[in-house]
């Protein structure tokens, strides 16, 4: 599967072999169960984040990954996205330090639901 990653206006394709979606579910029980307890979004504390909010998460890491070169991490991090959110396309990331700003770009006739649990 793929997912676009846009960074400071520069885009970037990114293969997440198939595999890896059905194979890291352990690392995602983890990351869920780690945000299911409240994240620090920026300035906002969320108590639950939901579906979006966790891949705005994982877009963030996504950005420290590229930042230390750090591929396995963006590996993961995109495989997440995708799993979390069938239909996504693309993470258009914010660099301004405010990680709410960063847009998950939609298929436009997207009528998936989500594999994994279902947030709130």
């Amino acid at each position: 599967m793929n997912l676009n990653i846009i960074v400071d206006g520069r885009a970037e394709n990114i293969d997440v072999p198939d595999y890896l979606l059905t194979e890291a579910t352990d690392f995602f029980a983890k990351l869920d169960a780690d945000m299911d307890r409240g994240w620090q979004m920026s300035r906002d504390w969320v108590d639950n984040p939901n579906a979006e909010q966790r891949c705005q998460i994982a877009a963030d890491k996504i950005l420290t990954a590229i930042e230390t070169e750090n591929e396995k991490l963006l590996l993961l991090m995109a495989a997440y996205i995708l799993r979390t959110m069938p239909g996504v396309t693309g993470v258009n990331i914010d660099i301004t330090g405010d990680m709410n700003e960063t847009d998950i770009i939609m298929r436009e006739d997207n009528n998936d639901r989500p594999l994994g649990p279902i947030f709130s």
